[in-house]
């Protein structure tokens, strides 16, 4: 190996020790979400932002104040409700009277204006205000009045959504989900994890996360993440999933054809391309393998696709199309392995 291939490798291992370090800080104030925690670390380390779906109550709210303390980040938080109106996310432009009587406007930045920002039950807003964020989400900027302001680096969103199912909820625009990188299933906790968080929670005293990472390290995390080589298989395992959950696609599966209304397009084959990076290395591994295209193909796909109207009538859910076509991929794999 030459001395690029060396600093990458050791560059890698030990930001996979100091990633071990903040998934055990993490766990100090966030119990029985080890899985959610390390997606949620994937989507950082990979630049973009993360949806969390689940019902009120699960420790999502916790999970992101800790994140900001462990991860180094300026942390921000809006709770959206249905009288939330874009200039209470972006800011807004105030005219102030100087003592000489002159008069100018002055830019008031609103709370997008950090590096981790919580967007709180995100769908109880009006899809007008939730598009509020559709802008700073993929530029990393917002415009208030013709003129541009630049967001601080790294930005990430970190939106928690309530089930659709509860009153009150409006579903998202799909170029905004398209703007998340996974979406997150916030699941009950088992038995045992319940009791430990009742435990650790309800004491005189609760365990306090520290810092791992310093301020401007994880976007330099974020640049190595980009210099980790993917092998060729695991590009075309990319390819192939993302192709096959198209509808009009030719190598789309039976179920894909008739119960699919719209497909993940090229954004998603790229969330993949970076995840992947970065559960290998929440792993300590160099390199990426199927193995993490299949843990990460329901979270990146499963927001970037709809179900087709008579589906939704014959109660088919989106979770077990993916399924099949992950199914269908891996046996095809092995077959010619074979």
């Amino acid at each position: 190996m030459g001395k690029a291939e060396d600093d990458l490798v050791a560059g890698a291992q030990a930001l996979g020790e100091k990633l071990a370090r903040a998934r055990a800080e993490i766990g100090r104030r966030v119990l029985g979400q080890e899985e959610v925690v390390a997606q949620v670390l994937a989507t950082l380390l990979a630049g973009g932002h993360a949806l969390l779906v689940g019902l009120p109550g699960l420790g999502k709210t916790r999970l992101v104040e800790a994140l900001s303390r462990v991860m180094g980040l300026e942390g921000g938080r809006v709770q959206f409700t249905p009288d939330l109106m874009p200039a209470d996310i972006l800011g807004a432009e105030v005219l102030e009277e100087a003592r000489d009587g002159s008069r100018a406007f002055r830019f008031l930045p609103g709370p997008v204006f950090c590096q981790l920002l919580l967007a709180d039950e995100i769908n109880r807003a009006s899809p007008r205000t939730q598009s509020a964020l559709l802008q700073a989400m993929q530029e990393q900027e917002v415009t208030i009045a013709g003129q541009a302001h630049a967001l601080p680096r790294p930005f990430h969103v970190l939106a928690t959504q309530n089930p659709l199912e509860q009153e009150g909820t409006y579903p998202l625009p799909e170029a905004q989900l398209d703007r998340f990188l996974m979406q997150i299933d916030v699941a009950y906790p088992d038995r045992a994890a319940e009791r430990e968080i009742l435990l650790a929670t309800t004491g005189a005293e609760e365990a306090e996360a520290a810092a791992v990472f310093a301020p401007g390290e994880l976007a330099e995390a974020q640049a190595l993440l980009r210099r980790m080589p993917v092998g060729e298989s695991v590009v075309g395992l990319i390819l192939d999933l993302v192709r096959a959950c198209r509808p009009g696609d030719p190598s789309a599966p039976e179920p894909v054809r008739e119960s699919v209304g719209w497909g993940p397009g090229t954004r998603a084959a790229q969330a993949l391309m970076l995840l992947v990076r970065a559960r290998a290395l929440l792993e300590s591994r160099l390199a990426p393998g199927g193995e993490d295209v299949l843990a990460l193909a329901r979270p990146a796909l499963i927001h970037r696709m709809a179900l087709s109207y008579g589906a939704r009538a014959r109660g088919e859910r989106l979770e077990a199309i993916i399924d099949h076509v992950i199914k269908g991929l891996f046996e095809s794999d092995a077959g010619e392995a074979a």
